[in-house]
């Protein structure tokens, strides 16, 4: 968006709006949405169907995404990584936030169910309540499982592009929900790994908080070797072929080296750098079965 044309105020309260949605996140949620509509089927999506869904699912998951800055000000405000969110700097209000989500989730889940299909809608509203409610709400200040068991819900976007083309779920389907699911541990401990303290004086019951980062560091390189099986099995399910199993190999392969590097010489930067690695990992698998999809 080009604020620059805008006078300063307005132009600053836009990005204060549009930080809420957390684009970089979104981002990729919506990536993994789209990746599972092409999945869907053998030729190309519907256009109504591909337009219609990416901006339902983006605008979803951006409603969720500011209900989750509005619940977390508090921990947000002393935390380092987040203390710049609009938020805990005044910015915005909780008013404020609280109608824009609420027309970015409405406008997002009318769109699913006018123009997609009702089952793609009600999954939305699913993996809204998981993310913004569930996770945010009941599970994040509870337990140290909690991107275990909060990581179903962000594992769904491409279980949504799915049903949004076919009207259904299938095993192909959850074997990608199941890929992100297995991905979400590793990916979110990486970065509690560095952030403990941050994580420690919010009151977060993060795992190395509670555990130890000893604990942590095998727990990273468990999830990674689990990944990895898991990442193999659209090969072995005849859902791609040669092309996807090479890339997930060389992935997978990099990845674990991150992890046993984790373990047995650990670092802050190192953790930064397999953080990192994790999205561009995920993306790049993604872009991999949908490459192996169309060859």
């Amino acid at each position: 968006m080009n604020t620059q044309v805008l006078p300063s105020g307005i132009a600053q309260r836009l990005r204060a709006f549009l930080s809420l949605t957390k684009p970089r996140v979104v981002s990729l949620i919506v990536f993994t949405a789209v990746i599972g509509m092409f999945l869907a089927t053998p030729g190309l999506v519907p256009m109504k169907i591909l337009l219609a869904g990416t901006l339902g699912i983006w605008l979803v998951a951006g409603s969720a995404a500011a209900i989750n800055c509005l619940v977390e000000q508090r921990i947000d405000a002393v935390m380092q990584r987040t203390s710049a969110r609009p938020l805990p700097r005044g910015e915005l209000t909780t008013a404020q936030t609280l109608v824009f989500a609420g027309a970015l989730g409405g406008l997002g889940l009318w769109i699913l169910f006018q123009y997609v299909n009702a089952l793609t809608m009600w999954l939305t509203v699913a993996t809204f309540i998981g993310y913004a409610i569930i996770y945010t709400l009941v599970l994040k200040p509870a337990t140290p499982q909690n991107i275990v068991i909060g990581g179903a819900s962000g594992a769904m976007p491409p279980v949504l592009g799915w049903a949004a083309v076919t009207g259904e779920v299938t095993t192909e389907a959850l074997l990608l929900f199941l890929i992100i699911f297995a991905w979400t541990p590793p990916h979110f401990w990486s970065l509690a790994l560095y952030r403990t303290a941050d994580y420690a004086r919010a009151g977060v019951p993060m795992l190395p908080v509670t555990h130890g980062k000893a604990y942590t560091r095998l727990q990273v390189l468990l999830y990674t070797l689990i990944l990895f099986a898991v990442s193999l099995l659209p090969y072995v399910i005849g859902m791609s072929g040669l092309p996807y199993l090479v890339a997930s190999v060389i992935l997978g392969g990099t990845y674990i080296a991150y992890a046993v590097r984790i373990y047995f010489r650990y670092s802050d930067l190192l953790a930064q750098k397999a953080f990192r690695f994790s999205i561009v990992y995920l993306a790049l698998l993604f872009a991999a079965l949908l490459l192996d999809h169309y060859l």
